[in-house]
């Protein structure tokens, strides 16, 4: 095997040929193949200039070997996790020719080879019944011309009635599985057969829009707009469509509603459900008394004071009262602020009173800092609610739900309607809520604006703070944040100095992207290493876009050659994944307990296994080599990946080239990443365009309306 694209399935061989001295290569398309397999090929010779003479194939099938050497190379490929050279050697010795049908029909023989247990054998029959149908259904897509790389996600999707699924719905591919989108479904559907006006593919189209408008962030979409972006897809006519939308409504996959001027929406079931949902129950947890007891505060702000060591500002003070005496309220305020003076000392005061506080975050870096700044522990809100894989939910529901007296949620602005509606219904009904963020960053990547509707609503009393403290106001990042945020450029040294740090925010000139590109490069390998002594795996990279040259594909092209170009690697879904590589986890995944934007190091690589070993803080997680799609490198990622995080130091690419995605709110978010220190490296014309431009992009949501709505209907 020299090369095999799992993409388009192209592939070039060295093929021992009968006849032939030398080997012969062979070039063609074909789902898998191993070494030692006997391959048929049709075709015709041709004389490439660079590389010779060659067997150019039409069609290629690939056969289980019948010779002892092609079987042991075979089982020695990789193919089969637990059989490597060894045990391949050892498995041919034992069984000879027959040792395929023994490993497929009499596996408890293979306990008589040496070294090989009732855990091993069942390990390699497992993979063996895996691998067969991995193989049918890379044949399978392969003969409807779309990529394989997919399979292996199908098979662990749909199990073995995997192709039978596909056959009777191609579009479950677009719905279900990560990677493949609506073209890709929408080929295989052609290819079955699926008329182009077919209702199935019309009210597959309708629903694989509102899914991407999700992406976009939005909870629900205008009807006229759904339908006129369903028939730019699909290029068939819009009343064909209108027809898919009123069938989904009519089965319930979709649901009616309407904006307050009155313009009808249509909903995917789900967030209509988890928008209700959530409105109603934050309501009523706003209900009834507070767990705390009466306090005096003209006593307790004195002492928590005393215990701190601080003096809080007037709207602290503020926040602290009604932290004590509110169910549900919001702190919301920029950098530098006194957020988490706030929360310290509300915890000071309700553990004072015996009550049983929960602390939480959407991502497992802001839980860590949580439990950093607080001395508690804070969980992820996933881990919180605990995945039950049984039911594919969560284990903490109204019928069970989490034990405390109050709970506080950091970096609310990063929480989707989805995750929210989970969070709030298992919340006791007798606790107290206290939602934290900054309302000024980027909002959500699901759907929704939910800490932005919480306070437009003005059902919640919400405290924004907004003076800044005198140690935070001498941090260049923090004040530069703020002018931001107002619409002003930040503020940088403008002369080059070597000798000593002047600031912590900077600002590089780089004019054309190439340069950019360059100057990052130089910043992380070498630059902020030698003079502020921060090690380049302490320097995050955070960039507007994945495209481009200033794009986080490209830059982590060339940051990886830069600071890890040697060691063990695999060629998976587009990446060099190597050991040593920092990568970021792109999903959730509840099996691994590791969720989307968790940021790891690759610590190692099992060629025999087929695995690949990821630490993430305190815990390694495996990965099998075709599950590699989950992660992506992370030397360099987006600024809306970065939510939820902080890094000693960030590095951020601003350039024209980006315009696009330009806005206050990103630069805002991307700025307030970095605790030590912050370098722009760019245009100055980006940076001005950033501060200037408020995001004019609203999301579709009505959770302001149904909190409106239901609180209307409490009062009445």
């Amino acid at each position: 095997m020299t090369f095999h694209s799992e993409e388009s399935g192209f592939a070039v061989l060295r093929v021992k040929v009968k006849g032939f001295r030398e080997l012969v290569t062979v070039v063609g398309t074909l789902a898998s193949a191993n070494a030692g397999e006997w391959l048929d090929a049709s075709g015709h010779w041709l004389m490439d200039p660079q590389h010779g003479r060659q067997f150019k194939a039409v069609e290629l099938r690939t056969t289980q070997p019948d010779t002892l050497e092609g079987i042991e190379k075979y089982l020695a490929s990789g193919l089969i996790k637990g059989i490597g050279p060894i045990y391949a050697g050892k498995l041919v010795k034992a069984f000879g020719r027959e040792v395929l049908n023994i490993i497929e029909s009499q596996s408890a023989r293979l306990e008589d080879v040496e070294g090989i247990g009732p855990v091993r054998r069942a390990r390699i029959k497992a993979a063996w019944n895996e691998q067969k149908a991995v193989r049918e259904i890379m044949t399978f897509l392969m003969s409807h011309k779309v990529s394989t790389s997919r399979a292996f996600r199908i098979y662990k999707t749909y199990g073995d009635a995997a192709i039978e699924r596909v056959r009777k719905d191609p579009y479950c591919l677009a719905r279900d599985i990560h990677g493949i989108g609506f073209k890709t479904a929408d080929q295989i559907a052609a290819s079955l057969g699926v008329e182009p006006t077919s209702p199935l593919r019309a009210r597959a189209g309708v629903e694989y829009v509102l899914l991407e408008l999700t992406d976009e962030g939005h909870c629900a979409f205008p009807r006229g707009g759904l339908v006129e972006r369903a028939a730019t897809l699909l290029e068939i006519p819009a009343e064909i469509l209108d027809r898919a939308v009123a069938e989904g409504l009519d089965s319930g996959r979709l649901v009616a509603g309407q904006d307050r001027f009155g313009e009808p929406l249509v909903y995917l079931a789900a967030l209509d459900q988890a928008e209700r949902q959530l409105a109603r129950q934050l309501v009523e947890l706003a209900r009834g008394a507070h767990p705390c007891p009466p306090i005096d505060m003209t006593k307790a702000l004195p002492w928590v004071q005393d215990r701190i060591r601080m003096e809080l500002s007037p709207e602290q003070a503020d926040a602290v009262r009604l932290a004590v005496e509110r169910k549900v309220m919001i702190i919301t305020g920029g950098p530098g602020v006194g957020k988490t003076t706030l929360v310290n000392a509300i915890l000071k005061i309700l553990r004072a009173k015996k009550l049983k506080v929960v602390l939480c975050a959407p991502t497992g870096r802001a839980a860590k800092r949580m439990t950093e700044t607080t001395g508690l522990t804070a969980k992820t809100i996933h881990r919180l609610l605990e995945f039950d894989p049984g039911t594919g939910g969560f284990r903490h529901d109204p019928a069970h739900p989490l034990s405390g007296d109050v709970f506080i949620v950091d970096e609310t602005s990063m929480i989707d309607v989805l995750l929210a509606n989970q969070l709030v219904r298992a919340v006791p009904r007798h606790a107290a809520l206290i939602l934290v963020g900054d309302v000024d960053q980027l909002p959500s990547v699901g759907p929704g604006c939910v800490l932005r509707d919480l306070i437009d609503c003005n059902q919640f009393p919400a405290c924004r703070l907004t003076h800044i403290f005198r140690q935070a106001a001498s941090s260049a990042i923090v004040t530069n944040a703020h002018r931001v945020n107002t619409g002003e450029l930040p503020h940088y040294p403008k002369e080059k100095t070597t000798d000593g740090p002047v600031s912590d925010f900077y600002f590089i000139e780089a004019d054309e992207p190439a340069a950019g590109c360059d100057r990052v490069v130089n910043l992380v390998r070498d630059a902020i290493p030698r003079r502020f002594q921060i090690r380049p795996q302490d320097i995050q990279v955070i960039t507007p876009m994945q495209r481009g040259e200033l794009g986080a594909r490209n830059l982590n092209l060339r940051l990886q050659a830069a600071l890890n170009p040697k060691g063990p690697a695999i060629e998976r879904y587009g990446w060099t994944f190597r050991v040593g590589d920092k990568v970021m986890q792109m999903e959730n995944d509840y099996d691994k307990d590791v969720f989307n934007g968790d940021i790891g190091r690759i610590t190692g690589l099992d060629e025999v296994e087929r695995e690949i070993k990821v630490r993430f803080d305190d815990r390694e997680v495996t990965y099998d080599f075709q599950e590699m799609d989950e992660v992506s490198l992370a030397y360099a990622t987006t600024i809306h990946k970065s939510q939820g995080s902080e890094y000693p130091c960030v590095v951020i690419p601003i350039h024209t080239q980006h315009y696009i995605l330009l806005q206050r709110n990103l630069l805002y978010t991307a700025i307030t990443r970095g605790r030590k220190l912050v370098v722009l490296v760019g245009t100055v014309k980006a940076m001005a365009i950033a501060a200037h431009k408020v995001e004019s992009h609203t999301r579709v949501t009505t959770l302001k309306d149904r909190l409106l709505e239901y609180a209307g209907a409490q009062m009445g």
